[in-house]
């Protein structure tokens, strides 16, 4: 039998690839690591900024659409989702989803999460921006434009919807306010804060105090021991009665429960030295409205006081509290204050034990002007 010949190994190199060769690179097996982490560092490289003029180009396709432009006059003083917009302009969502979409890609409109919802609204100018002037200018020649009727009512179709949602919520209580409210703020929590400012405010007088929507009345003691009268005005007549049967056990005779709505122009009370409404803003339809419509109320250099909760993600509340909004941020109170003719006055937060924060603001009206 022959024996095979031996084999004798030698070392093959194997070809260069193609690619390699052009590009003078080494795509060797041997160093696949090497390129994986060469070409992640090329693809986490931050894409380059927009230059001003592409930011000038934003700006201009965005404003350059009569319905956008309607857009940012319905935002002024309130915050809307894609379907509600969808609603007020007649439109598919699909179409309203394209036009903020390009609002917001030329900074022009934000987004603000309220649980498993996202509201737009208007952005402020950016004042580190070169555009900033650009931007405002925009904006102000805008606000002096009436809304036209048909858009006006549209939007009022809206916080028609809103307010209804919180009358259905609220007339499933007619004995009382839900229990769960307590879970986020117990008027016991925030009481003592809140009497403190009030007693350090230097109001034009002490003759009259609104309370809207006191509640059980709960409060009304208090402002019954500040002020000479006091007016709790609540639209919702269960409540209502259990705040007179709270002043009448408590044997105020300076307290009158008035079954009015704060929001009607025509609500009839006199102006005040102070307004205050205690966690009752989330509950608004519109809240910047709400807050023009308490300045209404005021005598010069009266004040607003509001104790609200601070912007939070915990949607629960709206089913089980009813609440239209989840809390708010201090700049969007500060802002509606001034639209409003408001100016900023004293502030103070509260954290609770259960993760939710007070907020406890005071905003007062400019006194006139005495001539010398």
């Amino acid at each position: 039998m022959k024996t095979p010949p031996m084999m004798h190994s030698r070392s093959v190199t194997p070809p260069r690839n193609p690619i390699s060769n052009y590009f003078d690179i080494d795509l060797a097996p041997c160093r696949p690591r090497l390129y994986t982490a060469r070409m992640t560092h090329i693809a986490q490289l931050a894409p380059a900024q927009p230059s001003l003029t592409d930011q000038l180009a934003a700006f201009c396709k965005a404003t350059g659409d009569a319905l956008r432009l309607d857009i940012l006059r319905a935002l002024r003083n309130d915050s809307f989702g894609v379907l509600e917009l969808a609603q007020i302009f007649a439109m598919r969502q699909s179409g309203m989803s394209h036009h903020l979409k390009v609002l917001a890609n030329a900074g022009l409109v934000s987004t603000r999460r309220e649980g498993n919802s996202i509201f737009y609204r208007r952005s402020l100018p950016d004042t580190t921006s070169h555009w900033s002037q650009l931007h405002e200018t925009l904006l102000c020649g805008l606000d002096v434009l009436p809304l036209g009727a048909e858009l006006q009512q549209a939007i009022a179709v809206i916080h028609s919807q809103r307010a209804e949602m919180s009358r259905q919520f609220f007339a499933r209580f007619a004995d009382g306010t839900p229990a769960q409210q307590d879970l986020i703020a117990h008027f016991g929590l925030y009481r003592e804060p809140l009497t403190g400012l009030m007693d350090g405010l230097r109001l034009p007088a002490r003759q009259l105090a609104i309370e809207i929507g006191p509640g059980e009345g709960g409060f009304l003691p208090d402002l019954a021991a500040r002020f000479e009268r006091v007016i709790g005005l609540d639209n919702a007549p269960s409540m209502l009665e259990r705040a007179r049967q709270q002043c009448t056990d408590a044997g105020l005779d300076n307290v009158q429960c008035l079954l009015a709505d704060a929001l009607d122009p025509q609500c009839p009370v006199q102006p005040a030295d102070c307004v205050v409404s205690n966690m009752v803003l989330h509950h608004m339809p519109a809240p910047a409205e709400a807050m023009k419509r308490f300045t209404r109320l005021l005598k010069p250099g009266g004040s607003l006081i509001l104790t609200e909760l601070c912007s939070h993600d915990q949607s629960w509340v709206r089913d089980t509290c009813g609440d239209l909004w989840l809390g708010f941020d201090q700049v969007d109170l500060s802002r509606w204050a001034s639209d409003a003719g408001l100016m900023p006055g004293a502030s103070l937060y509260i954290g609770l034990r259960n993760g939710f924060q007070i907020q406890v603001q005071q905003y007062f009206t400019p006194e006139p002007i005495t001539a010398i």
